[in-house]
């Protein structure tokens, strides 16, 4: 499918730029107008009834489960946030003195606190695979890097699919098989690519993937996903809310409290998980995603963002190499000489919104971004050269 330009289904202005979904999406307005009908349905609570609590989390979750490839929806979970995820992981995660927790450089903080706070616990070490110093291939050298600090003493893979900042490709598919050989987890953070990027979890085979709804999911911030394999099919949540145990639907038996817990993965949802608002919000805005298909929005934005590297590199900034990059997410370094305080500026002053890491800029774009919003971009670059 050939996407063309979405932003009608948006409500941004026509003089904003928005190059940041990665901080933080736009909702579309049929999502807008999904969460009214959530505050609405609050209103008139003598229509909310038993299954109000159950078959929109089941429809939210069968509808996450196709965009990343999962045939059984019972192994995902309805998440608040990736830090809930991710502890929920660790949770269930024992170690031993000296196993190692493998991380790359610079790592969200969301997953790397959690893995910092397991390491200590068990005595055991975090493994950081600083990125190379060279501009040379350097993503095709971080990925060998990363394979070969994977050994014996690995117990845990953790990363996401790319950096959620420069933006940087992992090969999950060659990480998964090296962690394999020493039974290692491999835990994946999607943030940064469920959505936007095709991931298949029939393909990669990750213990776990944990995934932020609020950025190219388009969900309401506050919300996110997890799937997880049969490692952790007997585990343990990090909270005993009443809707995860077996037969909860029953509400008028409730107080006959059940030792055992939903199957798979439904254990780890959070609780209250079926808030009307966010779920009517996140079903809207998933729908629309498996509409465009991650396929075509990676490829409209590689469309659109063509003429901005060709143009940028002649400028003297620097792209990854394009087998080791996304399209919808990835980072520019900018030119020594380059002025950044008069960039921010010129940005500000022409409503461009965008992401700065030091030296570089994050872009990430989407379906409602044209090749005239890169163009503005690179005529603000060049006034600061």
């Amino acid at each position: 499918m050939q996407l063309k330009n979405q932003k009608h289904l948006f409500s941004i202005p026509e003089d904003i730029t928005y190059l940041n979904i990665a901080a933080q999406s736009p909702s579309f307005k049929s999502v807008e107008e999904a969460g009214i009908d959530g505050v609405l349905e609050k209103s008139h609570p003598y229509k909310i009834v038993g299954d109000s609590y159950f078959e929109p989390p089941k429809a939210l979750k069968k509808l996450f489960a196709k965009i990343i490839e999962v045939d059984d929806y019972n192994r995902i979970a309805n998440l608040p946030s990736v830090s809930y995820g991710m502890a929920t992981v660790a949770n269930n995660i024992t170690l031993k003195k000296d196993d190692e927790i493998l991380l790359v450089e610079t790592q969200f903080p969301s997953n790397y606190y959690v893995w910092e706070k397991l390491a200590t616990k068990f005595d055991a070490k975090l493994h950081i695979v600083a990125m190379p110093k060279t501009k040379n291939n350097r993503g095709k050298k971080w990925n060998e890097a990363i394979l070969k600090a994977i050994s014996e003493k690995t117990k845990v893979v953790a990363l996401g699919n790319l950096h959620w900042a420069n933006g940087t490709l992992f090969d999950l598919k060659s990480i998964r098989e090296k962690s394999k050989k020493f039974n290692s987890l491999l835990v994946i953070d999607g943030s940064q690519s469920v959505g936007a990027l095709p991931f298949s979890v029939k393909e990669i085979q990750p213990d776990a993937l944990i995934c932020a709804g609020y950025k190219w999911l388009f969900g309401p911030y506050g919300c996110g996903y997890g799937y997880f394999g049969d490692y952790f099919d007997d585990g343990n949540p990090i909270e005993d809310n009443w809707s995860n145990r077996l037969n909860s639907h029953k509400m008028s038996g409730l107080t006959s409290y059940q030792p055992h817990y939903k199957p798979l993965a439904n254990r780890y949802s959070v609780g209250e998980h079926a808030s009307f608002i966010h779920t009517k919000m996140q079903i809207t805005a998933l729908q629309q995603v498996l509409k465009w298909t991650p396929n075509a929005i990676q490829e409209y934005c590689k469309e659109i963002t063509a003429d901005l590297v060709v143009e940028l590199k002649k400028l003297g900034c620097f792209f990854e190499n394009e087998n080791f990059r996304a399209h919808h997410l990835f980072g520019v370094e900018l030119p020594e000489l380059l002025d950044i305080k008069l960039l921010k500026s010129k940005l500000k002053e022409n409503n461009i919104f965008i992401s700065f890491r030091g030296n570089y800029i994050r872009i990430s774009c989407h379906v409602y971004n044209t090749k005239e919003d890169f163009n503005k971009l690179v005529s603000c670059i060049k006034s600061c050269l």
